[in-house]
């Protein structure tokens, strides 16, 4: 049997690898794999980069921990594409699944859409009370509730992060994860891709809530299905969520390599086109802001020229539906959170001074020009322009201010050092509302 121009061993046509795949037991696959190849634990570590005792648990464990791991050692053992992506795709919900908790026939029909207004009325609890359903989903993909065209939903769901809803995204984010995963099952790589941007949009809405834990859970998981998919720009997307999750875990080195070699990809594409040009002046800036929190100030002021070049012939205002939403307007906010990370709020303020909200396209931009400038001048101690910039942001997107635990620890400070400037009860009072 040939998969594209690659023989594929008749092990993995055989009724214990079929079956396996089925089962949904990928670790159990990559063990099948390795002992065909008469390899030991550690064989296997050394060539994937962990210990023997990590090939061990991933082998056992039916629950994945780290999906880009599988996707390493699964590859590394000779499964092929099709049957690893058999074995990450969901279980299909039987019957007895979807009555376990239903009293009638008639409530089991109906329970994937009270489970989905449940969601939403909790929605009004804040985002905190939602993590726990995401974690539900996260864990073990729930049954596909077959709620619309995947297309549809999934621009729906990025609108809710351009504005900066968070609690009705991750109301939303269970059931798009599960059709995501179903339409996976295709093989086709659009269905594939596709899945891969509902997990970074999930680490990105995660990474603002400070979830990180869950952000470099759903980050890898972007990165491989990106992976199998083929798709330079869902790759570079999934990088980025990752390398900023890397980045507030404290490891900026890694993901310093991580955001160079997704900017080098992109950049042998030759960027023909302006998604892919937009694409790679967003790897830069991740770099350069990357760069400033470490330190490297040398390295993170040419990244950002560099990225300002990159996007020079981008149009300023951003197409809709693009994944990646650069402009000119936003390499220069970025600058603004490089100077401030190199501990130069002169320079922040100075790089900021001429952005205006009109030049971002969505409210979450706009708060985020707002938050920024915001930091620069906490910085340069300023409490009267901090919190007048804070309450732009408010106004612009609530949950900029309201669930960033970054910006909400600004109005916590204002409210207890400069409780009397104007704007501060306004803040502290949304800010309690979280």
């Amino acid at each position: 049997m040939w998969e594209g121009h690659v023989s594929v061993d008749p092990l993995w046509n055989s009724t214990t690898a079929v079956e396996l795949a089925a089962q949904r037991r990928p670790g159990a696959l990559i063990r099948l794999g390795r002992e065909h190849r008469s390899w030991t634990l550690a064989a296997l570590g050394d060539r994937i980069g962990c210990s023997p005792a990590t090939v061990s648990r991933l082998e056992r464990r039916t629950r994945i921990v780290d999906l880009a791991l599988v996707h390493r050692a699964a590859l590394e053992v000779g499964v092929p594409r099709h049957i690893l992506t058999t074995s990450l795709a969901p279980l299909p919900a039987t019957a007895t699944e979807a009555t376990r908790v239903t009293a009638s026939q008639r409530d089991a029909e109906e329970d994937p859409m009270r489970r989905r207004t449940l969601l939403t009325a909790t929605a009004a609890a804040g985002p905190a009370a939602l993590l726990m359903g995401l974690d539900d989903a996260l864990a073990a993909t729930p049954a596909p509730p077959g709620a619309g065209p995947l297309d549809g939903r999934l621009v729906g769901a990025r609108m809710l992060y351009d504005k900066g809803a968070h609690a009705p995204l991750l109301a939303a984010l269970p059931d798009l994860i599960a059709d995501a995963h179903s339409a996976a099952a295709s093989r086709q790589s659009l269905d594939q891709a596709r899945l891969s941007a509902v997990y970074s949009l999930t680490s990105a809405v995660l990474i603002k809530l400070g979830s990180h834990d869950r952000a470099r859970l759903t980050a890898d998981r972007a990165r491989t299905w990106a992976e199998i998919a083929g798709s330079p720009l869902a790759a570079a997307a999934a990088a980025r969520e990752l390398a900023i999750v890397l980045r507030h875990q404290d490891q900026t080195d890694a993901a310093q390599r991580l955001m160079s070699s997704a900017a080098a990809e992109l950049e042998a594409t030759e960027l023909r086109t302006d998604a892919t040009a937009a694409a790679y002046a967003q790897m830069l800036c991740t770099l350069a802001y990357t760069a400033a929190r470490s330190g490297q100030r040398t390295e993170a002021l040419a990244m950002t020229e560099e990225a300002r070049r990159a996007a020079r012939h981008l149009p300023r205002v951003v197409p809709p539906g693009r994944l990646f939403n650069l402009s000119p307007a936003a390499v220069d906010l970025y600058a603004v959170g490089v100077h401030w990370a190199l501990g130069d709020a002169g320079a922040a303020l100075e790089a900021g001074k001429n952005l205006r909200p009109e030049q971002f396209p969505t409210a979450e931009r706009k708060a985020r020009m707002s938050t920024d400038m915001a930091r620069a001048w906490w910085a340069w101690q300023r409490p009267e322009q901090t919190a007048r910039t804070l309450l732009d942001a408010y106004r612009a997107s609530p949950g900029e201010v309201r669930d960033r635990p970054a910006i909400r620890s600004i109005v916590n400070e204002l409210a207890e050092r400069h409780p009397r400037t104007s704007g501060v009860r306004e803040l502290q009072a949304a800010v309690r509302r979280a």
